[in-house]
C-alpha cells in the first residue's frame, strides 16, 4: 500500500502542471527574499549580510557535492583553467552582483531595484553582438526601446522627487550590479555549454569562492556587527530555503520546462516583487509608474522569446535530449540570482 502511494507521489510529481507549479513556487521564493532582504539591512550591513548569506548557501551545496561520488569526480578532474574560470565567474556572479544588489537595496526602494535587474536580458543581448556575435533582430530591438521608455516612465517621476546624493550612489551602485549580471550571464553560459561539469558543481564552488571574497570585504569594510535572533533567522532563510532548497527545485524544473515557459514564470517575478513591496514594504508606486512596470514587464517577458525565422529552425534542429538538458541549465545559472 506504502509503494502504491509513493508511486502515485510520483507520478503527479513528474507531470507537467506539477513542474510548472514549481517553478512558479521557486519565483514566489526568490520574490520573497526581496522584502526579507530589505528587514535584514535594518540590522545587518549589506556587504556582510550577502556575504553570511551565501557562503553558508555554499557550504551546504559543498556538502552535496562532496557525498555524491559522481560530483567528487567531477571536482577531481577539474583543470587549473577550469578553477581560475569559476573563481573569476564567482567574483563576479556573487562578490559584485550580489553586493552591489544588497547596497542598492539598502539605499534604494526594493522596486527600482527590480526595475533595473530587469534589464539583464537586454544587456547581454547587447554585450553578446561583440562578445559573442550574436546580432538581435528588429522585433528584439524594438523590445528593448520599449523596456526603456517603460524605465523612463517609472523613473523620471522618481528623479524628479528625488535627487539626493544617496538616491544617485544607489542608481549607480545597482547599474553595475546590472552590468556584472549580464557579463556573469554570458560566461555562466559560456561555461555550462561546455557541458563538463554539473550545474551544482559550478554552483557551489563559484558561490563558495564569491562568497569568501564578499564576507572578507564586508568584515574589512563594515566590521563584525551584533546579529540578532531574528536576523540570524533572515540569513538562514534566505541561505537555506531561497538559495540551497530553491536551487534544487528549480533545476529540476528547468530539465521539463521549454525557454519559452521558463521565460514567462521568470519574468512574473517583477510583478510579485512589485506586489510584495507594496504590501510589506509600504512601497507606493504612482500611477504613471504602474504603467512604466508593465511595459518593462511586457517587453522583457517578449524579448527572450522573440526569434527570427533562421534563429527558430537552427532551435529546432538541435533539440536532442543532451542539447536540451544543457540549454536548461545555462538557462538557470543565467537567471537565477539575478531576482534574488
Amino acid at each position: 500500500m506504502k509503494n502504491t502511494n509513493f508511486s502515485f507521489i510520483r507520478r503527479i510529481i513528474n507531470t507537467r502542471p506539477f513542474t510548472i507549479f514549481q517553478a512558479f513556487f521557486v519565483t514566489i521564493l526568490w520574490s520573497s527574499s526581496w522584502p526579507i532582504i530589505k528587514f535584514g539591512l535594518k540590522e545587518l550591513p549589506p556587504l556582510l549580510f550577502a556575504g553570511l548569506r551565501y557562503i553558508i548557501a555554499s557550504v551546504i551545496l559543498i556538502t552535496i557535492v562532496l557525498l555524491s561520488s559522481k560530483y567528487r569526480k567531477e571536482v577531481k578532474k577539474i583543470s587549473r583553467s577550469w578553477w581560475l574560470k569559476l573563481v573569476i565567474y564567482g567574483l563576479i556572479f556573487y562578490t559584485v552582483t550580489q553586493g552591489t544588489q544588497y547596497i542598492g537595496l539598502e539605499l534604494l526602494p526594493a522596486i527600482d531595484v527590480s526595475l533595473l535587474l530587469s534589464f539583464t536580458p537586454m544587456l547581454v543581448m547587447i554585450l553578446a553582438i561583440f562578445l559573442v556575435k550574436e546580432i538581435p533582430n528588429r522585433k528584439q530591438i524594438f523590445f528593448v526601446f520599449t523596456a526603456l521608455a517603460g524605465a523612463l516612465l517609472y523613473f523620471i517621476p522618481v528623479l524628479a522627487l528625488d535627487l539626493s546624493s544617496i538616491a544617485l550612489i544607489g542608481l549607480a551602485v545597482v547599474v553595475i550590479g546590472v552590468i556584472a549580471n549580464a557579463l556573469s550571464t554570458i560566461m555562466g553560459r559560456a561555461i555550462n555549454q561546455k557541458q563538463e561539469l554539473s550545474p551544482i558543481v559550478i554552483t557551489a564552488i563559484s558561490m563558495l569562492f564569491g562568497s569568501i571574497i564578499l564576507l572578507i570585504v564586508g568584515l574589512v569594510y563594515e566590521g563584525i556587527p551584533v546579529i540578532s535572533l531574528v536576523s540570524l533567522g533572515y540569513i538562514l532563510w534566505l541561505s537555506i530555503i531561497n538559495t540551497s532548497f530553491a536551487f534544487t527545485l528549480w533545476n529540476h524544473a528547468m530539465q521539463r520546462l521549454k525557454a519559452v515557459e521558463v521565460s514567462i514564470i521568470n519574468n512574473t517575478m517583477l510583478f510579485q516583487i512589485t506586489i510584495l513591496a507594496v504590501i510589506f514594504l509600504s512601497e507606493k508606486p504612482t500611477q504613471i509608474q504602474w504603467i512604466g512596470l508593465v511595459i518593462v514587464a511586457i517587453s522583457g517577458l517578449l524579448l527572450p522569446i522573440t526569434k527570427s525565422k533562421k534563429e527558430k529552425s537552427k532551435e529546432n534542429q538541435k533539440q536532442h535530449k543532451k542539447y536540451r538538458k544543457t540549454q536548461t541549465n545555462a538557462m538557470y545559472n543565467a537567471m537565477f540570482y539575478g531576482y534574488i
